[in-house]
């Protein structure tokens, strides 16, 4: 196993801070998404996804701080402020599962798993040429890797299965 210096560790965790900023505000976006969709057929899929996302973030900030690195004040001073902003839902203002606005809700969320998922694509990576990291090992990591693929499916068979309706006037 090879020993990462403390250079390229400190790369490491400016890679996963950034990662940890945008799935905060993620988890916010997934909880807005969820609570639009509420009563229709897909708020029960929404809801379950946002509570994996909050729970991979909450794992990946437990990776972090198993690693002895507290996340850096500024940047998670912007995630949640990039929280807010997501309450606001400002690809969605209206907050309907109809128009431009839902689809890219939906667009914007499908992105944030896709990213998610080259988190984990990367880590795997890092793993095969012998880093470690707290909380993963090969099995999880690609676990997580493979449930990202199937959020990203989940959230394009919402976006096929509606977006005739969405844009009908």
């Amino acid at each position: 196993m090879r020993t990462p210096t403390k250079e390229e560790r400190q790369w490491l965790f400016r890679y996963l801070e950034d990662h940890l900023l945008g799935a905060t505000s993620g988890v916010r976006l997934f909880k807005e998404a969820a609570d639009t969709w509420e009563g229709t057929p897909h708020g029960e899929t929404l809801a379950h996804l946002h509570e994996e996302i909050s729970g991979e973030r909450s794992e990946l900030l437990a990776s972090l701080e198993a690693q002895g690195h507290t996340p850096n004040a500024a940047k998670m001073l912007l995630a949640q402020a990039g929280a807010a902003v997501a309450r606001i839902n400002p690809l969605n203002i209206r907050g309907g599962e109809n128009g431009p606005g839902a689809q890219l809700e939906l667009e914007a969320l499908q992105s944030l798993v896709r990213g998610k998922e080259a988190l984990w694509e990367t880590l795997l990576a890092l793993l095969d040429d012998g880093w470690s990291f707290p909380k993963y090992d090969r099995e999880r990591l690609s676990h997580l890797a493979e449930r990202a693929r199937g959020q990203q499916q989940e959230i394009a068979a919402i976006m096929c299965s509606t977006a005739a309706e969405r844009f009908r006037a």
